[in-house]
């Protein structure tokens, strides 16, 4: 079998210790993240004012946060094709300016459907940036510490949802037109190209590309910051043999490899979306439409978003201690038990802490989640397969919040918590039964890198 060229970008990665490189990136991903959190809920903030300015009802929200998810949806599988294509580094900035330039677009919406049409174009840039940012962090990071830092990346990140609820929470009473400093506020992500020029292409993807001499340079140049920081490094293991190379792109659905993680990772995404955003882009409009106050029922969703950061932090703290399957099984299960107890309660105190613990969880469990899903595939199908499974999740809620509408008309407001709880409950289940464990494997990779072990050593999952 005739064998292709390889520089080793996975074990050399592997072996290094964390220096200012590694701190720059995720500092650079979490400003972005920072703001894609900040701009994610701003409809969902806002949507209880504009109905009342522009007469708009509950099935006026449901349709524009329907439609958001659609855009999700193409934006990630798109940013996974232009990945493939155009690299890690590039994409990551272009969808950061595309969902930033919408969001200033918002800033002059004229009437619900306008408002809409520039949601939705933002929201296909959130999605897919996140989709990136996910597989961008996977190949930069040793592996077995790539799960705290993707936490560590969201933990600064995720405080942009409760500082945008503090402050949309300030500036909404503010007067007619003052809801619309929210969307300027999204709209600064556009700041991250000040990080662009000190990033490094994934050399991973530079390799799987075939494009050696570029992705020899950047490992070089990593090498010596970090040689110049820890001194000598030791010699990374020897890749193992490798056949010819996969030509990324949806032929990869026949392979079975490729197929069965995707699918396993659209259950979780799915219900995970209609689990967290069931609940999210419905309480502040749900809790108005119950007789709370707009200015109570926006400030009470901004106290139990102060959970988030947290959230993640508990997952920086476990992911890599931990097998991550089980990790979001348990998690899964605590945030369908706390979604359930915010349904069934409107005593001020227990919405907040309930809502706390949902907030909490949710945004853990999305770390964890960032973390498990791109380490089930390879790098050739890594963007494809994480953008698969991610968009499908999101497009899985362009029904989701026309249930939900459905189920409050129909049903009443205990009843929508009871299904989001159902659906994280089924997630847990799917995971528990049939998620891959990948703590072995990682745990594999780094005794073989201490004990110095050449061509037997496991191939990590990158």
């Amino acid at each position: 079998m005739q064998h292709i060229r390889t520089t080793n970008a996975a074990n050399r990665l592997d072996r290094l210790p964390i220096t200012k490189f590694h701190k720059r990136t995720v500092l650079a991903v979490a400003f972005a993240y920072f703001f894609e959190f900040a701009d994610i809920n701003t409809f969902a903030i806002t949507a209880p004012v504009v109905r009342e300015q522009w007469g708009a009802d509950v099935d006026h929200v449901a349709y524009v946060t329907s439609l958001s998810f659609v855009g999700m949806f193409i934006g990630a599988v798109v940013a996974g094709g232009l990945a493939d294509r155009l690299g890690r580094k590039r994409t990551l900035t272009l969808t950061t300016l595309w969902f930033t330039v919408w969001s200033f677009a918002c800033v002059f919406a004229w009437d619900i459907w306008s408002l809409g049409v520039f949601r939705v174009l933002t929201s296909a840039g959130l999605s897919a940036m996140t989709v990136v940012a996910v597989v961008y962090i996977s190949e930069l990071f040793p592996s077995a510490k790539r799960g705290k830092f993707q936490a560590y990346a969201i933990v600064i990140g995720i405080c942009g949802t409760p500082v945008t609820n503090l402050i949309a929470s300030a500036v909404v009473p503010m007067s007619d037109w003052s809801w619309r400093l929210v969307y300027l506020w999204g709209s600064l992500g556009a700041l991250f190209l000040f990080f662009v020029r000190r990033l490094e292409e994934s050399p991973q993807w530079l390799e799987s590309r075939g494009r050696h001499g570029e992705a020899e340079a950047v490992l070089t140049r990593i090498e010596a910051h970090v040689t110049a920081e820890h001194g000598p490094l030791p010699e990374p293991r020897q890749p193992k043999p490798k056949g010819p190379r996969v030509k990324p792109g949806l032929g990869m659905l026949k392979d079975k490899k490729f197929l069965y993680p995707t699918i396993l990772l659209s259950v979780l995404w799915i219900t995970q979306t209609i689990g967290f955003f069931g609940y999210s882009s419905w309480a502040p409009t749900l809790l108005a439409a119950e007789g709370v106050s707009v200015e109570d029922s926006i400030f009470y969703v901004a106290l139990t978003t102060v959970g988030a950061p947290l959230g993640s932090f508990l997952a920086a703290m476990v992911t890599d201690r931990f097998e991550r399957k089980w990790c979001l099984v348990v998690f899964g299960l605590v945030i369908a038990a706390s979604g359930l107890l915010y349904g069934l309660t409107f005593t001020p105190v227990l919405i907040v802490v309930f809502g706390f613990l949902v907030n909490l969880f949710e945004r853990g469990y999305t770390a964890l989640a960032y973390a498990y899903a791109p380490e089930l595939y390879g790098t050739e199908g890594r963007s494809l397969g994480t953008s698969i499974a991610y968009g499908l999740g999101r497009l899985s809620n362009a029904v989701g919040p026309l249930m939900i509408a459905g189920v409050y008309n129909g049903i009443g407001y205990e009843a929508v918590f009871m299904v989001i709880a159902g659906t994280w409950t089924l997630g847990a289940l799917v995971l528990a039964l049939f998620g891959p464990a990948t703590r072995r494997r990682r745990q594999a990779a780094e005794a073989a890198e201490a004990a110095g072990t050449g061509p037997k050593a496991v191939t990590p999952t990158s």
